[in-house]
């Protein structure tokens, strides 16, 4: 048997489960939106396959009770473990009335809602970084126990806003954790192209915090990294920058060829090392997840997006008068 790990870091042979259900049903959630989008009945789609270790590694390391997650627009597992539903989700793909994000108003994958504290994002990348340094702010100045939890892409961390974002909160010894997921390509541009030094959590010294870099594909990993940062910002030592090393399995969106950039066998070799196989396959060496209790999970799954797709599917639209309400008083 192999050697297990998950019992190091604290974690029940129930949570990996756990872990790895919420792994899968992003997967599953992210697969028939690409379907209805082929058949023309969702608009848009921005994938979160490949990415998903990293996402449910570190957010079931943060306090869903407590802290806040300020979600790119990857990032499903994170707001699924904070406890986003599959219909919730499936409201946003089809932009329904009851889409919980927006009303229907945003592009899938602007998440955001308030009772979980998900904190929304908009379409102009990174703006969600001085967000969530002003809340670590906001937290710190109320002595509140809480840690503000950031997601972006590595072609995010060449805007601005990362390196403001950053530099405040370096300054301020803010609870954030940076963590920057790392998919190689900010759309078509490889990483190389974007970075002048090796790994972007090189620039963490720049901004006096410390900087880790993390095989995405690992979610014990990414928790006992997100862990210990976590831990770090509550103790008041200030944020943490944290990188994690994954791939993107499927065009940047919907509206992507990624065949004009990138070699397919590039991504064949990629989906080797997919996480929910290689997760998959460390919980079935440990002895924790049998062939049988894999296909019950995926049963679950399944069901879950089905329910959720008939639900959303037949949800109103909002009415067309609504269209100005929350953006001008008194229309």
């Amino acid at each position: 048997m192999a050697e297990n790990r998950h019992h190091a870091l604290d974690l029940s042979d129930e949570k990996v489960l756990e872990m790895y259900k919420t792994m899968l049903l992003a997967r599953r959630i992210d697969e028939r939106m690409w379907l209805l989008n082929r058949a023309g009945k969702i608009p848009f789609v921005i994938s979160c396959q490949g990415q998903e270790a990293a996402q449910v590694g570190a957010a079931f390391a943060l306090d869903i009770e407590k802290d806040y997650v300020l979600p790119y627009y990857r990032d499903m597992g994170v707001v699924l473990t904070f406890g986003m539903t599959p219909k919730d989700l499936m409201l946003s793909g089809f932009a329904k009335a009851e889409d919980p994000n927006s009303g229907g108003r945003q592009m899938p994958g602007h998440f955001g809602q308030k009772k979980n504290r998900i904190v929304t994002g908009s379409s102009p990348v990174t703006t969600q970084v001085p967000h969530a340094v002003g809340i670590a702010l906001a937290g710190k100045m109320e002595r509140k126990d809480l840690v503000t939890f950031v997601t972006f892409g590595e072609g995010s961390s060449n805007q601005g806003d990362f390196h403001e974002g950053a530099n405040f909160a370096g300054v301020h010894k803010l609870p954030v954790i940076f963590m920057c997921e790392n998919n190689k390509y900010a759309i078509s541009v490889p990483i190389e192209k974007q970075l002048a030094c090796e790994k972007v959590s090189d620039r963490a010294i720049g901004y006096g915090m410390p900087g880790y870099t993390v095989n995405g594909n690992d979610p014990l990993e990414v928790y006992k990294v997100v862990k210990e940062a976590a831990a770090r910002g509550r103790r008041g030592e200030g944020p943490s920058l944290i990188e994690t090393i994954s791939y993107r399995l499927t065009p940047h969106s919907s509206d992507d060829d990624d065949r004009s950039y990138r070699a397919p066998d590039e991504v064949a070799k990629a989906k080797t090392q997919d996480p929910i196989i290689t997760f998959g396959a460390y919980l079935k060496e440990t002895g924790v997840m049998t062939d049988e209790k894999e296909k019950e999970i995926n049963d679950l799954v399944m069901t879950l997006v089905n329910e959720a797709t008939d639900y959303a599917e037949n949800a109103p639209y909002a009415a067309p008068e609504s269209a100005m309400k929350y953006v001008y008083e008194g229309m």
